[in-house]
């Protein structure tokens, strides 16, 4: 037997003779063509009346922007793209305190009358605008790639995470960012909210001691205090949460090269989990110089858009975890190429996600399929009602979420409680 001819191990060889088979073959021809069982899912079926000519072509049709007012810091921003056949999908545009995206309407005409399916249409239209270096317009155009991969997963009667290849995992592990809950910003202010944390089943919990840091232009007693404080906050999250939990801070790029090494030799007693973005990430050799100088962990990207942005960051192993967002990062199918990058590298990803509980239902769908995802960000404590802003209601049970099996990203809005706060 030859090797094209060699049986798969595992496999069995066939038995059918060559003068068998030329003895069966014209059966094999003649069977008839069996119509189309009805039994398929109702979305199925009626794909295929479309595709026979029958049902009118699934188009994008409407936007609708929903704005809801969570905190005087948080407003959350969602995105609703209505098609001619009823579905809809939804993204989230949330930077920040904006209520108002003007920057949508160009990237929703490049979808306007067209299929939800051409989703790579749109990136190629839209690319140039969004990758243009304004956060605005990234956030703008990666909202209505998300709602486009929910139409299609609705369209399909099928889980985004399906479209991806097939789920890894049924659960996702997250961790709690207690840092918008926290506005007592001395250290029992963040000891009291990491216990919290812990009490609701998070094994892990990110704060950003660091946020309001002088310039480091000012006098060098004001930033030394400054950096004795941060520090002593997560020395007090420490002592609230024993030595068990992930602790994982974010500097918020407050620090320039020489602060950032020696803050983290002073944080190594209190067991880091990851040391975050300590200088901007586009400072990538800035970036190198810290990883390879600290213990701890380095994670970065939260801002960054596209492949492009993220990829020196794993070329020179200047992190360790990469943080595509997929509000601002250009979408679903670019984190998607994103983590392909980073595995390449070694570098394993945690999507970026204090956000509103739609960006939360799609980095769901989006994690279970990805091979090297670590862990899911979790906005933890900001507002009691988040959880029932969706349907069904969006929880995280034991610091964990599962990855919902409904179609598209497995949730739709509470009208009621957005309209509550709007």
């Amino acid at each position: 037997m030859d090797a094209m001819s060699k049986p798969h191990p595992g496999t069995v060889a066939p038995t059918v003779s060559r003068r068998r088979f030329l003895e069966v073959a014209p059966l094999c021809v003649t069977v008839p063509v069996l119509p189309m069982v009805t039994t398929a899912r109702p979305e199925t079926a009626r794909l295929l009346r479309q595709a026979a000519g029958t049902a009118p072509r699934l188009r994008i049709s409407g936007m609708e922007l929903i704005v809801v007012h969570a905190t005087a810091r948080t407003t959350w921003l969602f995105v609703r793209l209505s098609t001619n056949q009823g579905l809809t999908g939804l993204g989230e545009a949330s930077l920040g305190r904006r209520a108002e995206f003007p920057e949508l309407e160009p990237f929703f005409e490049l979808v306007r009358d067209e299929s939800p399916f051409r989703i790579e249409q749109y990136r190629q239209r839209g690319w140039a605008q969004a990758s243009s270096g304004d956060r605005v317009r990234a956030t703008a155009f990666s909202a209505i790639e998300q709602a486009q991969w929910d139409l299609v997963g609705k369209a399909l009667g099928a889980p985004v995470s399906d479209l991806f290849g097939g789920r890894l995992r049924d659960v996702l592990p997250g961790y709690a960012n207690i840092n918008r809950a926290t506005s007592n910003r001395q250290p029992e202010g963040f000891a009291a909210n990491a216990r919290a944390a812990v009490d609701d089943g998070f094994a892990a919990l990110k704060a950003a001691p660091f946020d309001g840091f002088p310039a480091l232009t000012q006098p060098e007693i004001e930033v030394a205090a400054a950096a004795d404080l941060g520090i002593a906050c997560v020395a007090a999250m420490r002592e609230a949460v024993g030595p068990n939990v992930a602790i994982k801070i974010d500097a918020h790029s407050n620090f320039d090269v020489p602060l950032s090494i020696d803050v983290a030799r002073r944080l190594e007693p209190h067991r880091l989990s990851w040391y975050e973005e300590p200088v901007p990430p586009q400072q990538v050799s800035d970036t190198k110089t810290i990883h390879d100088a600290i213990q701890q962990p380095m994670a970065g990207g939260e801002f960054l858009f596209g492949m492009q942005g993220f990829a020196p960051l794993c070329q020179q192993r200047a992190v360790d975890i990469v943080m595509p967002d997929v509000k601002h990062c250009g979408g679903l199918a670019e984190a998607r190429r994103i983590a392909a990058v980073a595995d390449l590298h070694g570098v394993v990803v945690s999507p970026h996600n204090p956000s509103g509980p739609v960006a939360t239902a799609a980095s769901v769908q989006l994690c279970a399929a990805m091979s090297n995802f670590d862990i899911l960000e979790f906005q933890w404590g900001e507002v009691g009602w988040r959880g029932d802003l969706i349907d069904p209601p969006e929880r995280f049970e034991n610091g964990s979420i599962a990855v919902s099996d409904a179609p598209g990203f497995g949730i739709e809005l509470n009208e009621a409680v957005a309209a509550e706060h709007a």
